[in-house]
C-alpha cells in the first residue's frame, strides 16, 4: 500500500495535533505512515513544511470566510458568517485545536504566524464592529466557546452527537448568543 501526501498530511495533522508539533519528529510521522524518514522528507522537504501542508488549507479557508464580512460589513452577513464559521470548526477540528492549544507558544513558526495573524484580524474586525462590551463579549464566547468545545471533544475522544446535530445545535446556540437580550 502506498502512502500518499495527503495520508502525510493527515497523520502529521493528528500527530501535531494530540502530541504537539514540537514534541513530534517526522521520525515518528514516517513510523505512523509506515514509510521511512527519507521517504517523508522526499514529499515535505521539512517538518516546517508538513506543517505548513497540515494546517495552511484551514487557514486558507478561513480567510476566504472573513473576507467577505470584512467588505459587507457585520450586520449584512452575520447569519451567513455564523454558518460558515460553525461549517469552518466542523471541518477543521483538528487544525483549531492546534490553533488554541499551540498557536501562543509556537510563535516565528511561519504557518503559525499566519493563523495567529488572522485569529488577530478576526477580534480587530469583531472590535471595530460591535457597538458594545456586551456585545464583544458575545462574539468572543459564541466563537471561541464554539471553537474550543469542539476541540476538546474531539482531542479527548469524547463521544460527540452527529455532525448535522452538532451543526444545527451550534447554529442556534451562536445565534441566539449574539442577540441581545431585552430586559423589560
Amino acid at each position: 500500500m502506498s502512502t500518499s501526501q495527503e495520508d502525510l498530511r493527515r497523520i502529521a495533522l493528528a500527530e501535531f495535533a494530540s502530541a504537539g508539533y514540537g514534541a513530534t519528529s517526522l521520525q515518528r510521522i514516517a513510523e505512523l505512515a509506515g514509510l521511512s524518514k527519507s521517504s517523508v522528507l522526499y514529499h515535505y522537504g521539512s517538518k516546517e513544511q508538513l506543517l505548513e501542508a497540515a494546517i495552511g488549507p484551514a487557514i486558507d479557508r478561513m480567510d476566504e470566510i472573513l473576507a467577505p464580512l470584512e467588505r459587507g460589513g457585520l450586520s449584512e452577513s452575520r447569519t451567513e458568517f455564523l454558518e460558515e464559521f460553525v461549517d469552518f470548526l466542523l471541518q477543521y477540528r483538528l487544525e483549531v485545536n492546534m490553533f488554541i492549544n499551540q498557536g501562543p507558544s509556537l510563535e516565528d513558526v511561519p504557518v503559525i504566524d499566519r493563523a495567529n495573524a488572522l485569529i488577530l484580524r478576526l477580534a480587530e474586525f469583531l472590535t471595530a464592529n460591535t457597538a458594545s462590551v456586551e456585545e464583544k463579549m458575545r462574539f468572543g464566547i459564541a466563537l471561541g466557546g464554539a471553537a474550543y468545545m469542539l476541540c476538546t471533544v474531539h482531542a479527548r475522544g469524547l463521544d460527540a452527537p452527529p455532525i448535522d446535530e452538532t451543526r444545527a445545535a451550534l447554529v442556534t446556540i451562536m445565534s441566539e448568543l449574539l442577540t441581545p437580550v431585552r430586559i423589560p
